[in-house]
């Protein structure tokens, strides 16, 4: 395979990139949003405090309330048991005292009943008894039903304003990314086939938008909710908290790895994806060659392939999951059974109450779930940075036609007097030489051909006219100025272009003759539809110039095409015309439509024809023939067939 070759369809080998780097990168897209993410982050704090009050209010019920602490031996009694104490003011609370003598013990102001003997009192006794624990058990509820709501509010106002920063961000890496392609040279676009960046704009744009919407708050309140966890828990017993956290620097460990794992095999996946998309856009494109040629299994087992090694990446990525998730899942369950075992013998011990132990499982299985989500977030996180790297390489390509610097730029004279080439010469891989030591020049008004076999060299003069490149060696000047000292949209006003296969857009026929940019009458349409001989197919049309086009104009005919090229090319009003012949295309009719359609943009103006048949550069004021990238012969049709050499023996082989 040659170095051309290789260089149009393969990625861009990435190195070792740090996400870190990639995030410093898109800093600057961050910036202008950065007041929408700081109350964002503010709500984060309030919302994972919030979430962490919740098992701590459990603990606060079943010791205070529902199981209280006091553990107390009574003089008659032998045994330290748990009581609970009520106070005999209050006259209900008497007269149950009362009515059961043999329950309680009376000290002073205050009975005492064991809880072995509360199931032995009637239920409404009972419930008499323990009237505040229900109250203070009420009002604990009612805080946790008012946190409830608050979190639901505040979680709303989260997701609106993330949504809002992450929406205005890919809004503005779209822009930029469509701006950038935009000004990127010819040359970038032969490399890079047209799935791969749609798969760029798009896949990947949206990709990073569920990193900032879905992950980024989520990631960063996971974080808060382990460290919030555990300064909760070391705050309510350190020696418990001691025990399960050796289960920690395994877990860290393990995430450590499956990062490294999982971040290769997304890489992959990415690759995988734009070739997928660029061999589907290709096999569109090209579906009529394809079954022409009856290339369809050929083309079957080449996309069969591609196919399988996304599958292979993918599968792999599972597999990193597959073993992860499992393993943070038995981890914690191994860290329950430590604060179960640890935790019951402590509460037999009685060392440590019930409500502790019911609010370390709680904070526990809260730890492992941040964890849990970090790793499935980190899925989307890995597609995201891998999505990035790919923008990042697109941004950063600095395959561009560079103009002067704005004071250096010379004035586009109203009127190009000359297009002169001055030893120039052009590659487009290094020691493939395509022009060698070009040198002529065109007058203002003269039509010139240029004529010679395919890949002579013929269609790089007109990119490097339309400066798509710029020459390795010598200048190309307008008057007696470099045409690179001019701005390039400068430059691209005063030329137009008839190509053999115009492209046309998707949209109406008038947006794509006539540009938004400058206002036309309707006497100047009608002008420019005749003089290009559009009016008779245009006027058939049911919504005449605002029919709408499929894409490439595939509901024309070839010398439709033709004719709407050649009245976009008059609208235009350039001072240069280039034609790169393309009446072979169509029928004798429409060839002759297409030639006076020529003949009228040609007038006055100064035009270069690339002539594929010879018949077409006749009629030329000057016709230079081109042969391995040197000009071989220049003069007018006569002279060149008077001197019997190369243009001749072209002439001879064409009958």
């Amino acid at each position: 395979m040659t170095e051309r070759n290789q260089n149009i369809f393969e990625e861009k080998k990435l190195g070792k990139t740090h996400d870190f780097s990639l995030l410093r990168k898109l800093y600057p897209y961050v910036k202008p949003y950065r007041v929408l993410f700081s109350y964002t982050f503010i709500l984060i704090i309030f919302i994972t405090c919030l979430e962490l009050v919740v098992p701590y209010i459990t603990k606060v019920a079943i010791d205070r309330y529902i199981v209280p602490e006091t553990s107390i031996q009574m003089p008659e009694d032998t045994r330290q048991q748990r009581y609970l104490s009520c106070d005999l003011s209050d006259p209900d609370v008497s007269s149950i005292v009362m009515a059961y003598p043999d329950l309680f013990q009376v000290d002073k102001n205050h009975a005492f009943i064991s809880y072995e003997n509360l199931p032995d009192l009637p239920k409404k006794s009972l419930l008499q008894l323990r009237k505040n624990d229900l109250t203070g058990v009420s009002y604990l509820a009612a805080w946790l039903l008012v946190i409830v709501i608050i979190s639901f509010f505040l979680n709303f106002i989260k997701v609106i304003l993330m949504e809002l920063a992450g929406q205005k961000m890919m809004h503005d890496i779209r822009i930029k990314l469509f701006s950038h392609i935009q000004s990127l040279s010819i040359h970038f676009f032969t490399k890079n086939p047209v799935g791969r960046l749609v798969t760029r704009v798009t896949n990947d744009t949206q990709n990073m938008h569920e990193m900032f919407t879905s992950v980024l708050v989520f990631v960063i309140k996971d974080i808060f909710m382990l460290i919030g966890i555990t300064v909760v828990l070391f705050s309510i017993d350190w020696q418990l908290s001691l025990v399960v956290y050796t289960v920690f620097p395994f877990v860290f460990y393990a995430s450590y790895k499956f990062s490294r794992s999982a971040r290769h095999a997304f890489r992959t996946l990415r690759i995988k994806v734009a070739e997928i998309n660029s061999k589907f856009s290709e096999t569109i494109g090209g579906m009529q060659v394809i079954q022409l040629f009856a290339q369809e299994d050929a083309n079957y087992k080449k996309f069969k392939q591609i196919n399988n090694d996304h599958f292979q990446a993918g599968m792999q990525q599972i597999t990193v999951f597959a073993l992860f998730m499992p393993l943070i899942e038995m981890m914690g369950s191994i860290a329950l059974a430590i604060v179960i075992f640890y935790g019951g013998q402590s509460i037999i011990a009685q060392r440590i109450s019930l409500g502790t132990l019911v609010v370390f499982i709680s904070y526990i299985k809260m730890f492992f779930r941040p964890i849990r989500d970090i790793a499935e977030k980190y899925n989307i996180t890995l597609n995201a940075l891998s999505s990035a790297e790919r923008l990042f390489l697109i941004l950063e390509d600095s395959d561009i036609i560079c103009e002067a610097d704005e004071k250096q730029l010379a004035k586009m004279p109203a009127r190009m007097e000359s297009l002169t080439f001055d030893r120039v010469s052009f590659s487009y891989v290094k020691k493939e030489v395509v022009l060698n030591d070009i040198s002529f020049t065109i007058r203002a008004g003269e039509t010139i051909a240029i004529v010679g076999p395919t890949g002579s060299g013929k269609t790089s003069l007109v990119n490097l006219i339309t400066r798509f490149y710029d020459p390795d060696a010598g200048s190309v000047m307008i008057g007696e100025t470099d045409i690179r000292q001019y701005k390039i949209s400068d430059l691209r006003s005063k030329l137009a272009i008839v190509t053999q296969d115009p492209y046309i857009f998707s949209g109406s026929i008038r947006n794509n003759i006539f540009s938004q940019n400058r206002p036309f009458s309707d006497r100047r349409i009608n002008e420019i539809l005749e003089a290009s001989y559009c009016s008779s197919f245009i006027d058939k049309l049911p919504h005449g110039l605002d029919s709408e086009m499929t894409e490439s104009g595939a509901s024309l005919s070839s010398g439709e095409r033709q004719l709407l090229s050649i009245a976009r090319a008059l609208a235009h009003d350039p001072d240069l015309i280039i034609f790169d012949e393309a009446t072979s295309y169509v029928d004798s009719e429409t060839e002759i439509k297409i030639s006076d359609a020529l003949s009228n943009l040609m007038q006055n103006r100064t035009s270069i024809i690339i002539a594929h048949r010879l018949s077409t550069a006749r009629d030329a004021d000057r016709i230079m023939v081109i042969s391995s990238g040197k000009i071989i012969e220049t003069g007018s049709h006569k002279q060149l067939m008077k001197q019997k050499g190369f243009y001749y023996r072209l002439n001879q082989l064409q009958g």
